[in-house]
């Protein structure tokens, strides 16, 4: 059994480490345009975001993607700020500990690869080739 007592949870840092991992296993016609989305890892998602979502408790929402997806942009409609995905730390944290049967790397690669979907405009089976998730 580990001794548990001298270590803390992963903070923001490294969670996005985490995510900047998956990023750079994604092929290069992905990984460069998905290094320009700006990546922030909050402990929760903001009252707003939930509302908008209608999601009333906060852990149940571990990431968001934030923009306009690359199969809609257009330069007739430049966007006024970045596109954005945010990783919520605590909601990460509490459905890792909950499962117990994946790794918190897995577990952010996942929610990452499915941000990123939106980002891309993948579809279901797009995210299948990339995300093996249910193996």
């Amino acid at each position: 059994m580990s001794d548990w007592t001298d270590r803390t949870a992963p903070d923001a840092a490294e969670i996005e480490a985490l995510a900047q991992k998956l990023i750079a296993t994604l092929p290069e016609a992905f990984a460069a345009p998905a290094r320009e989305v700006v990546l922030r890892v909050e402990e929760f998602a903001d009252e707003e975001m939930l509302d908008e979502l209608q999601i009333d408790d906060p852990l149940e929402l571990t990431g968001i993607y934030d923009g306009v997806p690359m199969t809609e942009k257009s330069a007739s409609h430049p966007q006024a700020f970045p596109d954005t995905i945010w990783l919520f730390r605590r909601a990460i944290l509490d459905e890792w500990a909950e499962r117990g049967d994946v790794t918190l790397s897995d577990l952010v690669g996942h929610v990452m690869v499915h941000e990123l979907a939106h980002h891309f405009g993948w579809s279901d089976e797009d995210i299948a080739k990339i995300d093996r998730w249910w193996e």
